[in-house]
């Protein structure tokens, strides 16, 4: 079983397979600001050094009162998420058909015009198989990405060399924005190329999501930001007793399980267990496996973590009154599937 640990050299690491077996297939720019208050940065660790960035400079972020977020998909056989607000937003990972993500948005009254790029968590080809696709249909799109990450999915994966165009390059713990988003990488511990979470924040930080997609265990530095989330985006992969006693093969039960793995459902509680606080409002559990989890496993881990650490209720996400009344909303992003259009208010 994974655990939390502080030590960790990413480029060192076997790389899992993009999928798994038994799995169906799933047929701007920068101006730099100080770094988000919510704790302190330890002295191994100081506080990014924000210098002028690569991608020019935009008018000012503004505060906005609405987030919106879906998932059209959270899986190895293909992720990818929306993030937006009234005027703009973008896509986390291209892992699930371009045509089906735009219909979606379509179906929900986003036009993809309004979608700015991509933001690309790491290499794998369930993260990263339709990026082209969608930046060549929509061309005002950027792809964002650390250039390691970049080069990653060029030299593992079939991808026309013309995506070099829609590159803009971001680097770790280094601010950028998107319209009215503040966008700050940072460092996971998964076995892809320069793995990324997101400590997304508006213009006036009241919303601060984060997305950790992918990591065998939480590291420091993904402690720090998912510490200060209002709503965060969180693995629970597997559970441990059916991954052990699974049809898998020994290799695979063991990469799956690594340090620089995926998370389990266990490690992910322990994590709410030990630090929610009422600022967190939405968790969203994602990358659910599919032969070695079930939504109602990892929800009702996460949801006893919840309770044990003081959370007074947890709603389920809907639009009940008993739902809404909770301090928390505690949701399993779908497999296969979109979830609701969440909107958040602030």
């Amino acid at each position: 079983m994974a655990r939390n640990r502080r030590r960790f050299d990413p480029y060192r690491q076997p790389g899992l397979f993009d999928t798994i077996p038994g799995e169906p297939a799933v047929a701007s720019d920068a101006s730099e600001l100080p770094p988000v208050s919510g704790g302190e940065v330890p002295s191994e660790f100081p506080p990014p050094q924000l210098s002028e960035s690569p991608l020019g400079e935009l008018a000012q972020p503004n505060a906005v009162s609405r987030l919106r977020f879906i998932s059209f998909g959270s899986g190895s056989s293909g992720n990818c998420a929306y993030i937006g607000d009234d005027h703009s937003g973008f896509l986390i990972d291209a892992g699930v058909d371009s045509a089906h993500v735009a219909g979606e948005l379509r179906r929900q009254g986003i036009s993809m015009e309004k979608v700015k790029g991509i933001l690309l968590t790491h290499d794998h080809g369930d993260h990263t198989r339709y990026a082209y696709s969608l930046l060549r249909n929509n061309r005002h799109m950027a792809l964002y990405a650390t250039p390691r990450a970049f080069n990653g999915m060029l030299r593992r994966h079939s991808v026309s060399r013309r995506i070099r165009d829609y590159h803009h390059p971001v680097y770790k713990e280094i601010a950028f924005h998107i319209d009215n988003f503040t966008i700050t990488p940072f460092e996971v511990m998964h076995d892809g190329t320069d793995n990324a979470g997101f400590f997304i924040s508006t213009g006036d930080g009241a919303c601060r999501f984060v997305i950790v997609t992918d990591l065998g265990v939480i590291s420091e530095r993904a402690h720090y930001y998912m510490s200060q989330a209002t709503e965060l985006v969180l693995e629970s992969n597997y559970d441990a007793a059916m991954l052990r006693d699974g049809h898998y093969p020994e290799y695979l039960k063991a990469r799956i399980a690594a340090e620089n793995g995926h998370l389990d459902n266990a490690d992910a509680a322990r994590w709410l267990r030990e630090n929610y606080t009422p600022q967190l409002r939405h968790v969203f559990l994602c990358h659910l496996s599919y032969d070695n989890n079930t939504p109602e496993i990892a929800l009702a881990s996460a949801r006893q973590a919840l309770l044990d650490a003081g959370a007074a209720s947890v709603g389920d996400g809907s639009m009940s009154l008993a739902s809404r009344q909770a301090p928390v909303q505690l949701v399993a992003l779908p497999r296969f599937d979109p979830s609701p259009m969440f909107i958040i208010r602030y």
